[in-house]
This record gives C-alpha cells, sequence and structure tokens, in this order.
C-alpha cells in the first residue's frame, strides 16, 4: 500500500459533518473518564476494603497502585499498536478487559485478587487511553482540532473530581464492591458508544511494531513508577525501590539507545528536542504531580480537619471542574492570541499560586479559605493541560498520533506517581516530625500508630477521653505542618516549570516547525514540517 493509500486507509469512514464528529468527541471522552476516573476514586473506597478485606498498608497501596503502574508501562507500546491495527479496535478490546477485570474485582475475596484485578484494569486502561485522544486527532479537521483537543483536556482533568464524585455517591448508600460494579457498567456504556460513534482510524504502513521497544519502554517506565510508589511506601532506602529504580535506569537507558540506532524507532527520543513536544511533556508532568499530590494532601484536610464524610469531599472538590470545564474551552484562543508559551506558563504559575494558597491552611480554617486555593489551582490545571496537550500531538504527523497521544498520557502518570510519591513523602515526614513530640509519654504501639497516620492519630485520641484532646490538637497542628511542606514544595516544582516553559517553549504554535526542519536535517526524524502544519 502507498503512502497516500495508507493515508486514505486512516481516513476512511471518517464523519465529515459536526454531528458525526461530535459523536466521536463523546463517545472518546466517555471513554477518557473511565480510565481517569479510576485513578483517582479507588482512594475513597480504600477504608472499606481495608476493613472487609483486611489489607495491609502495603497490600491498600497497590490496590491503589497497581493500575497505575499498568496503565503507564503499557500505554506508549499500544499506543503505536493502535496505529497498526487501528485505534478503535484495540479501544474496544481495552473496554472489554476493563469491564471484566472491574467484575473482577467487585468479586474479589483477598487482597491478592484484588490487586490482581487492578493490574488488569490497568492493562485495560492503557488500551484505552491512546486510541481517545488519537481518534479526535484523527477525526476532527485542522481548523477545529484545538477544540475538540481542549474537551477532550477539559475531561482528562476533570474526569478525576468525577470519579471521586461518582465513587462518593456510592458509598454513601452501598458498599466498595458497587464502585466497581458501576466501572464495569459504564465500560459497557463506553464499548457501545465506541462501536456506534467512532471511525476505526490507523495508518498501518506508518506504524512501527518495534518489539525491544515496546519491552524496553515497558519494563522501565513500570520499574520507573513501581520504584517511585515503593520508595513512598517503604522508604527510598528499601530493596524494592532501589530494584525498581535501579530497572528503570537501566532499561529507559537501552531504550533512548535502540531507538537512536534502529532505523524505524517506535519512538524517535529526538523528538523531545522539539520546543513544543519537550515543554508539552513537562507541563503535563508537572501539572499532574501537582494535582495528584493536591488530592492526596486536600482530601484528607477536608476529611480530617474540616470533618467531611467521603461525599462531601468530593462535592467539594466540583468546583475546580466547574472551573477547568469552560476554562478548556477557551485556552484555544488565548493559545491563537498570545501563544503556547505565555498561556503553558500562566497555567503553571496559576498551580503554584493555588498551592501557595493552600499551604496558608490551619486547623481553624473554613471551607472559604481552602476554596480560595483550589479557584486558583482550577484556573491554572485549565491554562495548563489545553496548550501542553496540543503542543505535543501537533508536533507529530498524522500516522504517530498512536504515539504522541501515548506519550501525552505517559507524561500524566509519570506527574500522578511522582505528585504522591514527592508530595506525600514531604507531608508524612512533616507530620511525623512535628507529632512525635506529642507521642513521647504514650505507649509505643499507639504512639507508632499516631505518627504513622493523621487519621489513626485522631481516632486514638478519640479512645483516650480527656487525655486525648491535646493528642487532638497535636495531631492537627503537625497535620497542618506537613500541608505546608508539601504544598510549598509543589509550589515550586511548578514555579521552576513555569521559567522552563519560558525559556524553551515557542512563543507560537508555527515556530515549532523550524524545530521540526532542524530535527529532520540533522537525524532524519521522520517528520515533516507540513504534516504539523497541517
Amino acid at each position: 500500500m502507498s503512502p497516500s493509500a495508507a493515508h486514505a486507509h486512516a481516513r476512511a469512514h471518517i464523519p465529515d459533518h459536526d454531528v458525526g464528529r461530535t459523536g466521536v468527541l463523546a463517545s472518546m471522552c466517555l471513554a477518557l473518564v473511565l480510565v481517569v476516573a479510576s485513578v483517582s476514586s479507588v482512594n475513597l473506597a480504600l477504608t472499606g476494603i481495608s476493613i472487609d478485606l483486611g489489607t495491609s498498608a502495603s497490600q491498600l497501596t497497590w490496590v491503589a497502585d497497581g493500575y497505575t503502574v499498568a496503565l503507564a508501562a503499557l500505554v506508549l507500546p499500544f499506543g503505536a499498536l493502535g496505529d497498526r491495527i487501528g485505534r478503535r479496535t484495540l479501544l474496544l478490546v481495552g473496554t472489554i478487559v476493563f469491564g471484566l477485570a472491574a467484575l473482577g474485582a467487585a468479586a474479589a475475596q483477598s487482597p491478592q485478587m484484588l490487586i490482581g484485578s487492578r493490574v488488569l484494569m490497568g492493562l485495560g486502561a492503557a488500551m484505552i487511553m491512546p486510541g481517545t485522544l488519537s481518534t479526535i486527532t484523527a477525526v476532527f479537521p485542522p481548523d477545529k482540532r484545538a477544540r475538540a483537543v481542549s474537551v477532550w483536556a477539559g475531561f482528562a482533568t476533570s474526569g478525576a473530581v468525577l470519579g471521586m464524585l461518582g465513587c462518593g455517591l456510592i458509598l454513601e448508600w452501598t458498599s466498595w464492591r458497587a464502585t466497581f460494579v458501576a466501572t464495569a457498567v459504564l465500560a459497557a456504556v463506553a464499548f457501545v458508544a465506541a462501536l456506534l460513534l467512532a471511525p476505526n482510524t490507523s495508518d498501518p504502513d506508518e506504524a512501527v511494531i518495534d518489539a525491544p521497544g515496546f519491552v524496553l519502554s515497558a519494563l522501565g517506565i513500570g520499574a520507573l513508577i513501581f520504584g517511585i510508589v515503593d520508595g513512598a511506601e517503604a522508604g527510598w532506602t528499601a530493596t524494592g525501590a532501589l530494584i525498581g529504580l535501579t530497572v528503570a535506569l537501566v532499561s529507559l537507558v537501552a531504550f533512548v539507545v535502540w531507538e537512536l540506532r534502529t532505523p524505524r524507532p517506535m519512538l524517535d527520543v529526538r523528538l523531545f528536542a522539539l520546543r513544543g513536544f519537550g515543554t508539552g511533556a513537562v507541563a503535563l508532568t508537572v501539572q499532574f504531580l501537582c494535582l495528584f499530590g493536591f488530592f492526596l494532601v486536600g482530601l484528607q484536610f477536608v476529611q480530617l480537619i474540616l470533618g467531611y464524610s467521603a461525599l462531601e469531599s468530593a462535592v467539594c472538590l466540583l468546583p475546580m471542574a466547574l472551573i477547568v470545564m469552560p476554562m478548556s474551552r477557551v485556552a484555544p484562543h488565548l493559545v491563537d492570541r498570545f501563544g503556547p508559551r505565555a498561556v503553558m506558563s500562566a497555567g503553571l504559575v496559576g498551580l503554584a499560586t493555588g498551592l501557595a494558597i493552600m499551604s496558608r491552611l490551619d486547623d481553624t480554617s473554613s471551607y472559604l479559605h481552602f476554596l480560595r486555593g483550589l479557584a486558583a489551582f482550577g484556573f491554572g490545571m485549565a491554562l495548563t493541560s489545553t496548550p501542553s496537550t496540543t503542543a505535543i500531538v501537533t508536533s507529530l504527523p498524522k500516522a504517530k498520533q498512536g504515539v504522541a497521544s501515548a506519550v501525552n498520557d505517559v507524561s500524566r502518570e509519570i506527574g500522578s506517581a511522582l505528585g504522591i510519591a514527592i508530595l506525600g513523602s514531604l507531608f508524612n515526614s512533616g507530620y511525623r516530625s512535628a507529632v512525635s513530640p506529642a507521642t513521647s509519654a504514650l505507649p509505643a504501639e499507639a504512639a507508632h500508630a499516631i505518627e504513622e497516620s493523621a487519621g489513626a492519630g485522631l481516632a486514638a485520641a478519640s479512645h483516650l477521653g480527656p487525655a486525648g484532646q491535646p493528642v487532638a490538637d497535636a495531631v492537627s497542628h503537625a497535620f497542618v505542618a506537613g500541608l505546608h511542606d508539601a504544598m510549598i514544595a509543589g509550589a515550586a516544582i511548578a514555579v521552576l516549570a513555569a521559567v522552563f516553559t519560558v525559556w524553551r517553549a515557542p512563543r507560537r504554535t508555527s515556530d515549532q516547525l523550524e524545530q521540526v526542519r532542524a530535527v529532520g536535517s540533522d537525524g532524519d526524524a521522520g517528520v515533516e514540517p507540513q504534516e504539523i502544519a497541517a
């Protein structure tokens, strides 16, 4: 098949009217929410899971993070595979795997079975995720693509909040098992929507089946996420963390070397030299580092300090989604007027501002104090997500949109893991340092429980009668100390990313063309400037 024939194949059955494209966008955003919601929503169900299955702290961590490790490890090779066999085909298979694994999680009778089901859900999610964005970029014409990507980016961010809200609603009336049944039902709906509304785009002649690249990228990214998660849980000198990070380093270096030498790489790493591609990946990584670090600490604040239930806590985050969704639609117009450099940098500064405001929360703060930081954070999310995603996908031709989408997804997953690990570790260390003086006179077992968790500390204080009030006060003050450390660190990281973006990001979208020409002439990256311009 000639290149022109391959292009025609990729465009076959693609709707050429607004109603058909709207259906494609809706079905892809539904599949996206299915994947994103399952990252965040499970955190609200962990307490019930722990009581029902008797999980250890480490097992509970992997109930949440087994999904993330599998998703991050496999999304890049599955993105390339979707380019070859059909993006909708792989997405449909993924929804089946995802739905069946969710039913397995609902029926789990042991922590091991639940963790295994969550890993399989991550496998299905890795099949689904890259096809959502790459199908949208293949279907929408250039003049409407940025607005479609902005809707996708809005759901990519808001999906986490929507997932927690849905999980909170279910937990108000029934058990954690019902949350997985609901997830399976949503997977079935997403399957039908994609089957009926989305075309099966592909570029088989251009797609690369690079087996060594597949293995090395999956092993490297999976080991990196594993090492980060295990390091945050067990300590950075723990055996599992050291092995994971060492394997990640060796595998990723080998991946880079292989991709530079093979004549048809799955992901030409020289593309990261492109201003839009590289800064888009960095901005997305930092955005999700801040988001999931905030989720980790912010949810504890509204539950432990403000005393809200799981559902009330999820509702408290809704204002962020209400800001992100409309602002994501505005972001492309801002990029057209001011350029990606200005908008991405402003978004990162917005994230830093929101976290800095939250760092000033204390145990006497109200929800209104929390809302101020949440509003600034929401504006930062909207202004970072859309231009960053657009910068990545417009840096590659249509034949490589599965890989572009996968790089976008990997950036998000690595950022999520880093946020939980880095900001979570800083929060825990700040909390323990501040609370330890108050536990010196307590029995060793009680002192250990209080130092391990603010939630456990408040629960222990409630059982101490009148003598427990000083302990509760100490736990609350220590929580605020840990929150301050985590939020200030997140704000500092976002500011550094903003400085990098000001230095490196293209001033205008058209500025990427010169970078593409340079990479193509120096190393034949295989990307034609006219394809990006389209």
